[in-house]
């Protein structure tokens, strides 16, 4: 007998009594109805069931078991439509069918000439240029679209835009890939694992598998959620499944080695090394070689979103004259490119002080909208790294510790309006922190004194512009960033930056005026369905009403200016006094930025670190040293980006 999608999972969701009922209704019909018809059974059907039942009638079908179909969406999209619009790979729909052909980047995020890279201001700027390969020839992993269509004969437009219809596509690609492997349909789960892991795209026989794996995991583990389109989906739990793995050795994928990988073994990962090489006139390129955590402590990871496509992203870490980071992942599959050993400090973030005690991760983008989504492979397997990377190196796991390339300050004053704004406020950091382990939830009191912003993300739909053209209005997205005014009213002014020098905007890439999921706040006051926080030394107010929160209260650590002074400098940089570096390395300045953290008051602290320079310009090792001095600062949430102030100027308290 057929497998029948009819019972809900584990996970949150709709009731499960509701959603049973609503897919057993029309279960006993689903093998009879013509694909995509317009059967009578769907008349009766709640508007809220239509897309469980569209599985349903595409694995009838195509004769896949329904938990195979819904398994591999989720992990591709977690069955959200997205409104059409295509992912970071040019990807539509619930089954995240690609259609690249159009999308590609003219350059990646590291080339537009806005950021040194590197941020260290011992060496001139690096300003470097983007060669990322314009193929004319594309990747299979990115052109299932188009087979879809060849398959169903529908058109690529009804595909990308009829949820239903993309999950017929999704359904057809697996059972090809079924046949292509030798294999007879089958309603057994267990049977489908080579076709799961051919439908990821992977060339290697290390990436498919990881990406059954991952499926498999929701299998057994079951699922249940309301779409970003309202939709009650659900698969129910199969705890026992054990796939026939040996299917896939009939794929002819090539072999990739993880040799002299650092990542855990539950992803698929691969050495590509940057180049570490002298040429020209006393340049190299593109890390520079370290002895870390040994020399200095690894205290940050730096999420990033390439703006590039996966085989260009690979040429230009591999070229010496650019730059690096530590870690490439891919959208479709999420398998991960190592580049640069941890011990050693790659040139990604703008800001030298960040990149000598960080490892970069490179998230796979392709479309220069900056309102595309990700895809559930991606986030679950770079979760799996950072929570590895964490665990090895003591890395905490919260928004002062896992940075967005987007809440890296600016070392110095006049590099604060070049500064980079990836990974944007579409990406997903509540579901993302649910991935490491750690979801953001109320640790405090009602009136506590700080607050966890968190936003219901799928309903969070603020109004940005900017995504394809100036001032137009992007797309409406879910998105993890909350708005912030000068008062407790939505017609008062944008929070300003004076860092910015310019006027707020709601521009996609403006950050003046908005905070994101994650980050923690002191309470500056309350009005109603308001609350004001101290943000980039003023009063700054979101709406946050009770029925639907923006914020969670919290506890945490706070600085406030130390007694007798009326305000303190903040910085970019924790770098040593003068006095502690050594003959033959220069001081670096320890320059304020134009931000003062006034009296009265407080901003929640990540924890103190040492004045810290690591001293590295030039090929030979023998020369490179960290030097430490005696001056200690806090890390703080400032604004949007972080910050530092010197342990001196502050006294630290309880919320």
């Amino acid at each position: 007998m057929r497998e029948l999608a009819t019972e809900p999972g584990r996970a949150a969701g709709p009731p499960r009594r509701a959603v049973r009922a609503a897919v057993c209704a029309a279960a006993a019909a689903a093998l009879t109805l013509p694909l995509l018809g317009a059967a009578p059974s769907e008349a009766r059907l709640p508007d809220t069931a239509r897309l469980q039942q569209a599985f349903t009638d595409a694995a009838a079908a195509y004769d896949v078991p329904p938990s195979v179909l819904l398994g591999v969406s989720y992990l591709q999209s977690r069955w959200d439509a997205h409104g059409g619009a295509p992912s970071v790979t040019g990807g539509y729909g619930p089954m995240h069918l690609t259609d690249a052909r159009t999308a590609l980047a003219a350059a990646d995020h590291h080339g537009e000439g806005t950021e040194d890279p590197r941020g260290d201001d011992a060496r001139p700027p690096l300003r470097p240029e983007a060669r990322a390969p314009r193929t004319a020839e594309l990747p299979a992993r990115l052109t299932t679209l188009p087979r879809a269509a060849r398959l169903t004969g529908l058109s690529p437009e009804r595909l990308r835009e009829d949820p239903a219809a993309n999950v017929a596509g999704g359904a057809a690609l697996l059972a090809d890939a079924q046949r292509r492997l030798g294999e007879p349909p089958s309603g057994d789960p267990a049977d489908w694992y080579g076709a799961v892991a051919l439908f990821s795209g992977a060339d290697d026989t290390a990436s498919a598998a990881a990406y059954a794996h991952e499926v498999y995991e929701v299998i057994r583990a079951g699922e249940a959620r309301v779409t970003d389109a309202g939709q009650h989906l659900a698969l129910d739990a199969r705890p026992d499944l054990a796939p026939d793995t040996s299917t896939l050795e009939r794929a002819g994928l090539r072999t990739a080695s993880a040799a002299g990988t650092e990542c855990p073994r539950t992803v698929s990962c691969e050495w590509i090394p940057a180049p570490y090489e002298e040429f020209g006139d006393g340049d190299y390129g593109n890390h520079d070689l370290g002895n870390r955590p040994a020399s200095q402590p690894i205290r940050y990871i730096v999420v990033h979103d390439t703006e590039g496509a996966w085989e260009g992203v690979l040429d230009m870490v591999q070229d010496p004259t650019y730059v690096s980071w530590q870690y490439s992942l891919r959208s479709t599959d999420g398998h991960i490119a190592q580049h640069v050993k941890a011990k050693d400090v790659a040139w990604h973030a703008g800001n030298w002080y960040v990149n000598a005690g960080s490892i970069g991760l490179e998230h796979e983008g392709f479309l220069a909208e900056p309102d595309a989504w990700y895809t559930e492979a991606m986030y679950r397997s770079s979760a799996r790294l950072v929570k590895y990377l964490a665990g090895k190196y003591g890395i905490p796991l919260d928004r002062q510790h896992i940075l967005g390339h987007d809440t890296v300050p600016g070392p110095t004053s006049a590099t604060i309006p070049g500064m980079h704004t990836d990974p944007g406020p579409y990406w997903d950091w509540a579901h993302y922190f649910e991935l490491l382990g750690r979801p953001f939830e109320a640790t405090g009191g009602k009136n506590a004194g700080v607050v966890t912003i968190r936003p219901d993300y799928a309903a969070n739909r603020p109004v940005f512009t900017g995504c394809e053209s100036a001032g137009e209005p992007c797309v409406t997205h879910g998105s993890s960033a909350v708005r912030l005014y000068s008062d407790h009213d939505e017609s008062s002014p944008l929070i300003r930056d004076v860092g910015l020098g310019s006027a707020p905007t709601t521009g996609v890439n403006d950050l003046s005026s908005r905070v994101s999921t994650g980050q923690q706040y002191a309470v500056a006051g309350r009005w109603g369905d308001w609350t004001a926080i101290w943000y980039l030394g003023q009063k700054a107010w979101f709406r946050n009403p009770g029925k639907q929160p923006t914020a969670v209260p919290a506890k945490g650590l706070v600085v406030t200016p130390r007694k007798g002074l009326d305000s303190v400098p903040v910085y970019g940089r924790a770098y040593p006094e003068k006095e502690a570096y050594p003959e033959g390395v220069p001081a670096q300045a320890v320059s304020p930025l134009p931000y003062t953290l006034p009296k009265g008051q407080r901003y929640v602290t990540g924890g103190k670190v040492p004045g810290e320079y690591y001293y590295a310009v030039t090929f030979d090792e023998a020369s490179h040293r960290v030097v430490t001095g005696r001056d200690l600062y806090y890390e703080i949430q400032f604004g949007h980006r972080v910050g530092f102030v010197r342990a001196a100027d502050v006294t630290v308290k309880p919320s």
